[in-house]
């Protein structure tokens, strides 16, 4: 832990998951999911504290064996599927500021379900925060493929005007590149989280870019697997 940084990290890790259940505590890589997102927290060394909030016994003491803080458990109506991520996250601040003032400036939101999150990535997006003097540092990656070779499609399935003819026209890699968020880091201005109640603040904001294949988010098992297979290749070499 760094005792001089004006940072926290806060690492949601609730015990319950509809499309994976358990997912925080399976072993991928040779290590439950979680601990790579609290091991590359430790290791980057920007945070004065890296708490992990959960409603469950098991991830509290595994989480405390990799080396975060678990003060706390949430309550349950903080850990269900419908609850907004920012309502956890303001908890978690008020649970350890207290009734004090709270002696940070930002909070990272370091979700376990990015494993292939770096130590070096963390550092990367404090370095933007501080040069940009940012309110907030978000992650994204380059879409996998151009929206706008995407629509939506009517019942009969009819592919009328699903890609306007100019878009057609015009080849791939003339096209403009697009980015989109990857739920790997998320800093943010603790004042303004709470005054606005989001993590993607209305101004102030900056993109931090991820290559695509660090920016897996585990939300089924073909996430899962696919993370495995990146995770135990940065393992071996």
């Amino acid at each position: 832990m760094n005792n001089t940084s004006k940072y926290i990290a806060i690492i949601p890790a609730r015990g319950g998951s509809k499309r994976l259940p358990g997912k925080n505590l399976m072993e991928i890589a040779g290590k439950p999911l979680i601990a790579w997102t609290i091991e590359a927290a430790v290791r980057s060394g920007a945070f004065h504290r890296i708490v992990v909030s959960t409603d469950n016994w098991e991830i509290a003491v595994l989480a405390a064996q990799y080396g975060a803080e678990v003060p706390f458990l949430r309550p349950e109506e903080l850990a269900l599927d419908s609850t907004p991520s920012i309502d956890v996250l303001i908890h978690a601040v008020r649970e350890l500021s207290g009734n004090n003032e709270i002696g940070w400036s930002h909070l990272a939101c370091l979700q376990p379900t990015s494993p292939l999150r770096t130590s070096e990535n963390i550092l990367e997006a404090v370095n933007l925060l501080e040069e940009k003097e940012a309110d907030a540092v978000i992650s994204v990656c380059k879409t996998e493929h151009s929206p706008l070779w995407s629509n939506t499609l009517p019942e009969s399935l009819s592919l009328d005007h699903f890609i306007p003819e100019a878009v057609q026209k015009t080849p791939s890699q003339q096209l403009p590149s697009y980015y989109r968020l990857n739920g790997a880091l998320y800093f943010c201005r603790i004042s303004r989280m709470i005054e606005e109640r989001t993590l993607f603040l209305k101004n102030g904001a900056y993109a931090y870019v991820m290559n695509r294949k660090d920016s897996i988010d585990i939300d089924d098992q073909v996430d899962f697997d696919l993370a495995g297979i990146y995770l135990g290749q940065r393992s071996q070499g």
